[in-house]
């Protein structure tokens, strides 16, 4: 599979260990799932999906194991409305990016229970995709994707020290930048 993953991240990925691949899509869903959360809060009856996503961010972060209920959190994340097809597509910017927000954890909850390299390359290919997106249609083109490729090296080139922070920080900001283009 062709991913917009850097060369050098997708090597250190298949040469790590269990624990590397857990990292880097914790790493890289702490800075998506944001996205989702900021477009679905407050609407009604999404509560539990809240719910789901925030825990399920919790319980990634455990990359020295994998998380027991994986497989249940994927199957329920498969019945949210932005992964289910249908004919319109989606069309509107809230609903785009929380379903890149759904899709980069379930890959990162598939990468987490499995350990494995193509999931977590999906992982990260989704986000870079989010993120070039969310560049091309900002006015100033502000440098998202750039920074999320900064990022997943970095997810890769040690410990965990400073990378749930700086997640927390890019997430936040990624969600005020596409809160900044809803209609008012």
């Amino acid at each position: 599979m062709e991913t917009l993953v850097e060369g050098a991240v997708a090597e250190a990925l298949r040469t790590g260990d269990g624990g590397a691949v857990r990292l880097y899509a914790a790493a890289c869903a702490e800075r998506a799932v944001p996205l989702f959360i900021g477009m679905r809060a407050g609407t009604p009856d999404r509560e539990a999906d809240l719910d789901l996503c925030v825990e399920s961010l919790r319980g990634l972060w455990n990359a020295d194991r994998a998380l027991p209920d994986a497989a249940e959190r994927v199957r329920a994340l498969e019945g949210f409305p932005e992964l289910q097809p249908c004919e319109e597509g989606i069309s509107d910017v809230a609903g785009t990016y929380a379903f890149f927000g759904v899709l980069v954890l379930r890959y990162a909850l598939l990468a987490h229970a499995s350990a494995e390299v193509d999931h977590a390359l999906s992982c990260g290919h989704v986000a870079l995709t989010a993120m070039g997106l969310l560049d091309q249609n900002l006015a100033d083109g502000a440098g998202f994707r750039a920074e999320e490729e900064a990022l997943q090296a970095r997810s890769l080139s040690g410990g965990a020290a400073g990378l749930w922070e700086a997640s927390v920080a890019a997430g936040r900001e990624r969600v005020r930048a596409v809160l900044g283009r809803l209609p008012r």
